[in-house]
């Protein structure tokens, strides 16, 4: 979040990465990273990125500066280093900032619902030479994720799902009856929203794969959206871009089943595993 506010402020004042860079004493690849939160930031850099970008304001001032202290304070998912990549990593921080998340899932109930035993059907499809220990670890963190769903403010959950997901055995039956029973759980908090697109329908034109987007108590933070592939992640937050996505996943949720569809949709898929 940090590195987004200093890209904006960089670019409303109009000066160049290498400026930016030659500002505090390095190159401008670190100014880009430090912009995409891929490295840690020094106070003192902070600093005199705020003098450089004409920052006045004290009180905002101040609350960089915090945020640049705080974004060096390892979270609790750091524990998980050796199993999560650092394009993930930063992902797990802004779903724990997050106030508002929004979904849309093809192939699998999302992370943020899943069970235990869905979740290690998952992270096991394809890499069934991971270790006993690391699966473990995965699966763990991915369990340990969904605390902000119960948290004492906890974040809101609007989750489009595609049928297939509900119809696709990960796992086996059994963990796939678990998984749906679940999901009919979830949808009953109040926090959760849960929709399915079902076969029926047509979906939406430009929704291809998963993706999320996410929204932050401050005003000033733009949403991101965020995607996920095979080996890396795409962090979106242009307002062209964020806009885009905004539109692809209203048209989802009007494209899906309502809401009070939710328990008769998933009450079928129950039906279907007898």
């Amino acid at each position: 979040m940090l590195g987004g506010q200093l890209r904006r402020m960089r670019e409303l004042a109009g000066i160049s990465r290498a400026d930016a860079g030659w500002q505090i004493r390095a190159s401008e690849s670190k100014v880009s990273r430090m912009e995409l939160g891929r490295v840690g930031f020094k106070e003192r850099d902070v600093g005199d990125l705020l003098d450089l970008y004409g920052m006045r304001d004290d009180a905002e001032r101040f609350r960089l500066m915090e945020l640049a202290r705080a974004a060096n304070n390892p979270g609790w998912w750091s524990r998980y280093g050796d199993v999560m990549p650092s394009w993930f990593t930063n992902y797990v921080g802004l779903e724990v900032a997050a106030t508002l998340i929004r979904t849309y899932e093809v192939m699998f109930v999302p992370g943020l619902l899943q069970t235990e035993d869905y979740a290690r059907a998952v992270v096991q499809l394809g890499k069934s030479y991971l270790p006993d220990d690391e699966v473990a670890q995965r699966v763990a963190l991915r369990v340990t994720r969904q605390q902000i769903l119960t948290r004492t403010t906890p974040a809101r959950l609007w989750v489009v799902v595609d049928e297939a997901a509900l119809r696709r055995p990960v796992g086996g039956v059994d963990v796939l009856r678990a998984q749906i029973e679940h999901l009919m759980t979830c949808a009953q908090q109040p926090n959760i929203t849960l929709q399915i697109m079902p076969f029926s329908s047509v979906g939406y034109p430009g929704a291809g794969g998963a993706f999320s987007i996410l929204r932050f108590p401050d005003g000033d933070l733009p949403d991101i959206v965020y995607i996920e592939h095979a080996a890396s992640a795409l962090y979106l937050d242009k307002l062209e871009e964020v806009d885009e996505y905004a539109a692809i996943m209203e048209g989802l949720t009007i494209a899906a089943a309502p809401v009070s569809a939710t328990e008769g949709l998933l009450k079928e898929a129950l039906a279907r595993l007898d």
